[in-house]
């Protein structure tokens, strides 16, 4: 808008004063120069009247000065101008070129001198940004600058004469590029979605907008405040939102977003630089979609207190009964998805219910069948929930209970046959007319009055026939085993039970008939006549048993059962048998020792046939001492190598040890010639195994050969020390003076004469030259009267003669060191 100069300077004038008249119009124009804001007419002629022409004198830059000779011939340095860097405002209008600074030297007062600049800008791209009058040294900008694309310039100016020869040494020109409000703050998107969760609380987070600025940061220009301008709708409030001016962040200002009424929110955001000066800031708008996200606030509750089916019995997977409910929460979310539980009146299991993912019904599914006369009606109490838990606070619904009541609708079921298929026995060749079995059905309608008749429906060989009435089943022909009829000793027939009801229903049952056997055998046990036993040789001897059944097979042959009979009495006394499987068993002595002989062993054997048959055999065993040479007869050898008899046991034994004494020698031979073989990692001087070592051994001196170890000894009495002549005595021996006798105190102490009485019982004992031990050094070794040696008192370590080690060398390597040390020649 138009310019007033009066208006600008009013900040002016408060702070620093009214200037003159002249200062003020100079001031006014600057001003206006700088923000390069038109002035309307009135002011621009006013000016032009009033005003001369203003411009600021141009800043003059010198080389600095070159080091000078004085009277005494030495040279000196004058300090240096510091160069101030060049601003410039981008977006400049001109006119161009446009003059920055003069450069000149000192020296252009003798001579000509002409000047230049390079770098970036100069003469390096961008070119001929900037220019310089090569006479003059006035440097100019030819056109406006953008900062945005470079903030800064480094050009270097030159002074040489008319020779080309440099006459001043370069200077460095930094030019900075001064931001202007030129960019608009600008947002990465034109829409930005975010959510906020239903029943938040104020201050919640919602989501985060950013919009950046080209312009310089650390400036107004870049510096970007957000507010809201609208918000819609305007539910529950106008200002449910608020964003932070300088982070964007925006955040939940009041409680009551609800999905169920409102779901979305659409704000308007604008972000304005200057720090968010609406006059002088520049502006963009974007939009926030605010969803507000579902949250398990509304129990789901069913449409009706009672629901009612009705099922058909022995019917199953099918509806019987639609239960509905609503739920306000997002659908076909886990919020809203409803989840059926029945909790009494079901403790079977009959009814499940399904949720139907599209409607959320739920569907009671009869999973088991029910049976009219057990249970006519089921009284069930269903309750209804989400898949996900209710949120904090929200409490059950008493409409999420609802009772459900299921008849069962009774149908006319079909006889059956309590035991179907039934087994019948019988011995083949019964004749015609016999009666095997009465194979009667029941009927499950006991609330109906109906009657059952029977009649065949299968009978492959014509066998047999049913009563209609009762269900008797009669012979017809002959039961034969060998008929083609008859597949693994089975024959089967199929007869159907038919009751009078509406509609008729029937049963059908399968009695197999087992024809057993023409002429059975008894079973027999066979073991070789006379089998070899030894006394006397553990483990146990044990006699291998087969038995045989009859020539027909099953079902008249094994699984067999071997038994000793109960007389006489010595027989399970002295045997035992046990069963190996359905044909073998095993006959085993009972005791440890039995005397040689023969014996006869009876032997029960039965068979599993029905009636089962047995047969009683004998079995001579013979029992024979221990003979390791006895040759055993071929026989006998048969039956120990079936039931791996001792003999072979013991040689396995006497192998085993024969090879575990091989193996043992050769391993130790091989471990003696790794032995010899293995160098030692010691020196054979210092190897010290299989040596004794003795430790603690302390030698008594030249004469320690011949001390007398009773002088080490307690004396048993004091006569040898009492008759001892006056000299030298033994300083370890008991003093014979008389003990000390302390006097008599009283048991307890007074407490004020505890310290008396710790003094006296220290100077007691200190006095008492009978307490041990007994105030002399104790001699633990005798090391004789004399000693060649000289006495050690005699050596004066601070002698100051020398003395020769020469005859360290002669001791051998280990007094090498001390020779070396001590010994050879003179020093340097």
């Amino acid at each position: 808008r138009p310019c007033s100069p009066q208006l600008l300077m009013n900040s002016v004038i408060d702070s620093f004063g009214r200037p003159t008249s002249h200062l003020y119009h100079i001031a006014s124009l600057t001003l206006c120069h700088i923000f390069q804001i038109p002035m309307d007419e009135e002011e621009r002629k006013k000016q032009d009247v009033q005003l001369p022409e203003f411009q600021a004198p141009p800043t003059v830059i010198m080389f600095p000065r070159q080091r000078e000779m004085n009277s005494k011939g030495l040279r000196r340095q004058k300090r240096d101008w510091v160069i101030p860097p060049i601003n410039v405002p981008e977006n400049s209008r001109g006119p161009f070129p446009q003059m920055l600074v003069s450069i000149r030297s000192d020296q252009d007062r003798n001579i000509s001198i002409r000047y230049s600049i390079t770098g970036v800008g100069a003469d390096q791209p961008p070119n001929e940004v900037f220019s310089i009058d090569p006479v003059a040294g006035k440097m100019f900008v030819t056109k406006p600058l953008d900062r945005e694309r470079r903030s800064s310039y480094h050009l270097r100016a030159h002074a040489v004469n008319m020779n080309g020869e440099r006459v001043e040494s370069p200077i460095d020109l930094y030019i900075y590029v001064i931001d202007m409000n030129d960019n608009r703050p600008e947002f990465k998107n034109q829409v930005y979605n975010g959510s906020v969760d239903e029943g938040s609380k104020p201050g919640s987070f919602v989501m985060h907008l950013a919009a950046f600025d080209n312009d310089d940061n650390t400036t107004a220009n870049g510096m970007v405040r957000y507010r809201i301008l609208s918000q819609t709708p305007h539910s529950p409030i106008p200002n449910m939102f608020t964003i932070n001016s300088e982070t964007g962040d925006i955040v939940t200002v009041a409680a009551g977003l609800d999905r169920e009424k409102v779901s979305q929110y659409s704000i308007i955001v604008q972000a304005t630089d200057m720090e968010g000066n609406l006059n002088f800031g520049l502006s963009n708008t974007a939009t926030a979609i605010i969803s507000v996200t579902d949250i398990n606030d509304n129990p789901p509750e069913l449409t009706s207190r009672t629901f009612s089916g009705e099922v058909p019995e022995n019917r199953v997977n099918v509806a019987v009964a639609n239960l509905t409910v609503i739920d306000r929460d997002q659908p076909r979310s886990p919020n809203w998805n409803a989840v059926y539980k029945i909790i009494s009146g079901d403790p079977v299991g009959h009814f499940s219910i399904i949720t139907d993912p599209h409607t959320n019904d739920g569907m009671v599914t009869v999973v088991k069948p029910v049976d009219f006369e057990q249970n006519r009606a089921f009284m069930l109490t269903v309750v209804v929930n989400n898949q996900a838990p209710l949120a904090s606070g929200i409490q059950s619904s008493l409409q999420s209970t609802s009772g459900v009541t299921i008849s069962v609708v009774d149908v006319n079921e079909p006889p059956f046959f309590p035991s179907n298929p039934k087994n019948i026995r019988f011995e083949e060749g019964v004749p015609a007319g016999t009666s095997l079995t009465t194979f009667s059905a029941s009927d499950p309608d006991r609330f109906m009055q109906q009657t059952i008749r029977y009649s065949k429906l299968a009978d492959p060989a014509d066998w047999l026939s049913i009563n209609t009435t009762n269900g008797q089943i009669v012979t017809t022909a002959t039961l034969d085993r060998e008929s083609i009829y008859v597949k693994e000793n089975i024959y089967e027939a199929t007869f159907l039970a038919v009751d009078n009801g509406s509609p008729m229903a029937s049963g059908t049952g399968d009695p197999p008939d087992l024809p057993d056997r023409r002429e059975r055998q008894r079973p027999i046990s066979s073991a070789r006549e006379f089998p070899d036993l030894r006394a006397h040789q553990p483990p146990r001897p044990a006699i291998n048993i087969t038995a045989a059944g009859c020539r027909h097979g099953p079902p008249n042959v094994g699984p067999f059962v071997f038994e000793l009979p109960t007389f006489p009495i010595s027989v399970r006394r002295n045997w035992t048998v046990s069963r190996l499987n359905g044909d073998y068993a095993r006959l085993t002595l009972r005791i440890q020792y039995l005397e040689p002989g023969v014996y006869e062993v009876p032997l029960i054997v039965t068979d599993s046939g029905n009636p089962p048959l047995s047969n009683r055999s004998v079995i001579k065993v013979k029992v024979c001492p221990c003979d390791e040479e006895r040759e055993t007869a071929p026989w006998s050898r048969e039956v120990a190598a079936a039931g791996l008899g001792t003999g072979a046991i013991i040689w396995r034994c006497v192998w085993c040890v024969a090879g575990m004494v091989l193996l043992f020698v050769v391993w130790m031979k091989r471990r003696e010639k790794e032995r010899q073989t293995k160098q030692l990692l010691i020196d054979p001087e210092d190897d010290v195994r299989d040596n004794i070592l003795k430790y603690d051994e302390e030698g008594g001196g030249e004469e320690d050969q011949d001390y007398d170890l009773s002088q080490l000894q307690q004396p048993d009495s004091l006569e040898h020390i009492i008759n001892k002549p006056p000299g030298v005595r033994r300083v370890d021996e008991r003093p014979i003076i008389p003990e000390s006798q302390y006097p008599i105190r009283p048991v307890v102490p007074h407490p004020g004469d505890i310290g008396d009485f710790i003094n006296e019982g220290l100077r007691a004992a200190d006095n008492d030259p009978t307490a041990p031990p007994y105030d002399s050094l104790l001699v633990f070794d005798y090391e004789g009267s004399g000693s060649t040696a000289g006495s050690v008192s005699s050596l004066n370590s601070s002698s100051s003669g020398d003395q020769d080690y020469d005859y360290l060398n002669d001791w051998g390597p280990r007094f090498k060191k001390l020779a070396d040390m001590y010994g050879g020649g003179d020093e340097d």
